[in-house]
């Protein structure tokens, strides 16, 4: 029926956040409209990696029935006393963690401890085994409640989550950290996550004035739309953080190739926001990590150190903590996000003097970050895939240790 309304014709229909089964009908090209933002995840779906069953394993043939029974017997007596058993873990993504630097800064005992860092996303499987000692603060903005939850498709907020904080299995970069889980988006029913975005900036509001956060990671994004008359609340809560000397990491977005608009995504669009783009291993760039433009929200040329995107790190195929107490598998900026929101608070640790101080603060990092990255072309100083470089950690610390004076 819908299909025959005139009047209906060149509307946009936007589901709900609270039941994708309600939708309105909004005119885009009224002023003020979210400009096809609702919140949208930045990450492709995880898919469940394969689990592994405890095994027990016997090819001795046996002579005869006397040495038959014999074994029985040796081979119970094992078993009762579970040393013959063979546990095969799932698999990890150590590799991510060893490129990017975060094995090194951790060898140097830096775990993140004394460091506030807030997600806003899906919200968090708490009852995972490798969450079990982590520092979690929780709050469902859809709800109120501050019963740990993941609202997502996938589980998306506890693969980012576990990223930073596992530590079992999966050692995120890092687990001493005090997490703060903003849940302001959820399930869109097709297999996505969506939320609206007032409700995602209420969530970065919280984050600094409610959490008192450090740092604020955001694998998540919008359309960045140039034609659009005004910011909107998302980008504004962003701004606000920045001026509060809250440093935030965002995903450039995921959708590179001959798709890509040429623009990152917004809230990363925000010249201050550290953007992050994602790599592969062994350190090329990934083909569905998005461009980044020269000119900024005003239509004036990005300066050093906000070139769009700053950095890539490992984003392909990275194993986190997931569902029912299972692994997922992932690839997008949405990961590397996370990670390079871990490996800062691992330099925050380091460097406690950098927290909650101003934005001129957050520039001086920025520029150490610039100088401490390792070009994947030799020559270029900057790239609209790959910005400034890959991260390295460790390189990262040695540079604000010699020229961040804030």
């Amino acid at each position: 029926m819908w299909g025959d309304d005139e009047q209906l014709r060149g509307v946009d229909f936007v589901p709900e956040p609270t039941d994708y089964r309600i939708v309105s009908a909004v005119d885009p090209s009224t002023s003020g409209h979210q400009e096809g933002w609702r919140s949208e995840v930045i990450g492709w779906a995880p898919m469940p990696v394969q689990t592994y069953s405890s095994t027990r394993r016997n090819n001795k043939k046996l002579a005869n029935f006397g040495i038959f029974l014999v074994l029985v017997v040796i081979f119970w007596a094992l078993a009762k006393s579970e040393l013959f058993w063979l546990e095969i873990p799932p698999p990890d993504s150590e590799w991510a963690y060893e490129e990017s630097g975060v094995r090194d800064l951790q060898d140097k005992g830096l775990t993140g401890d004394g460091v506030r860092l807030c997600m806003v996303d899906t919200g968090i499987d708490a009852n995972h085994p490798d969450f079990e000692d982590i520092n979690l603060v929780f709050r469902d903005f859809s709800t109120g409640s501050n019963q740990p939850i993941d609202r997502g498709s996938l589980a998306h907020g506890t693969m980012m989550a576990g990223i930073v904080v596992a530590d079992g299995h999966i050692f995120g970069a890092a687990p001493g950290v005090t997490l703060g889980m903003a849940a302001a988006l959820g399930d869109d029913g097709n297999g996505g996550n969506t939320g609206d975005e007032q409700i995602v900036a209420n969530a970065i509001e919280w984050c600094w004035e409610s959490f008192d956060a450090d740092i604020i990671s955001l694998s998540l994004g919008g359309i960045n739309d140039p034609d659009t008359p005004r910011n909107g609340p998302t980008v504004n809560a962003v701004k606000v953080a920045l001026s509060k000397g809250v440093f935030v990491v965002a995903a450039a977005g995921n959708d590179g190739g001959i798709e890509d608009d040429g623009r990152v995504s917004t809230p990363s669009n925000v010249a201050e926001v550290i953007t992050v783009g994602a790599s592969m291993k062994g350190g090329s760039v990934w083909k569905g990590s998005s461009m980044g433009e020269p000119l900024d929200f005003d239509g004036n040329d990005r300066m050093n150190p906000n070139l769009k995107p700053e950095i890539i790190a490992p984003g392909v195929s990275i194993i986190s903590t997931g569902e029912n107490r299972q692994y997922y598998s992932s690839t997008g900026t949405s990961d590397s996000t996370a990670l390079v929101s871990g490996i800062l608070a691992l330099i925050l640790e380091s460097q406690p003097d950098l927290k909650q101080k101003n934005i001129d603060c957050i520039v001086e990092v920025k520029y150490a970050l610039m100088n401490s990255s390792e070009p994947l072309v030799d020559g270029i100083s900057h790239d609209n895939k790959w910005g400034y470089g890959s991260i390295n950690g460790e390189d990262w610390l040695k540079e604000i240790k010699s020229n961040v004076v804030c």
